[in-house]
């Protein structure tokens, strides 16, 4: 069992595998992105903990650094591009069950729950 500590998001044998994944400085104007390892893990104790932004702890950085990565590789289609290539390659090793299990049970939303207009507003789709 690998232990971790709370601050602590991926093991090293983990981080070997994204690490290649993310973009480099290379070719890249500007300042050099810091630490890519604490960055990300901030990235990823943010959403386990659920914290807003600004509440990260200093151990990842300046929150304005983690948050403009962040939203740097979710345009930029980097998140997209690590995922799949996980799932690719656990898909290969046979970790990956894709079996689905869907059951009929069906949500009702509240009318306010949603953001369509009402009927009775004017949407100015159809001519009055």
């Amino acid at each position: 069992m690998v232990r971790r500590s709370r601050f602590t998001q991926f093991t090293n044998e983990q981080w070997e595998r994204v690490d290649p994944l993310l973009p480099s400085n290379e070719g890249r104007k500007g300042r050099p992105f810091e630490d890519n390892r604490r960055v990300v893990e901030g990235i990823v104790y943010r959403y386990r903990t659920g914290i807003p932004w600004r509440d990260l702890p200093e151990r990842f950085g300046p929150w304005q650094t983690v948050w403009k990565r962040h939203r740097r590789y979710a345009v930029d289609g980097t998140w997209d591009r690590v995922l799949m290539q996980i799932l690719a390659e656990a898909d290969a090793a046979g970790d990956i069950d894709w079996g689905v299990s869907v059951d009929a049970t069906i949500n009702r939303a509240h009318q306010h729950g949603t953001n369509l207009p009402r009927p009775d507003q004017d949407t100015g789709s159809s001519p009055r």
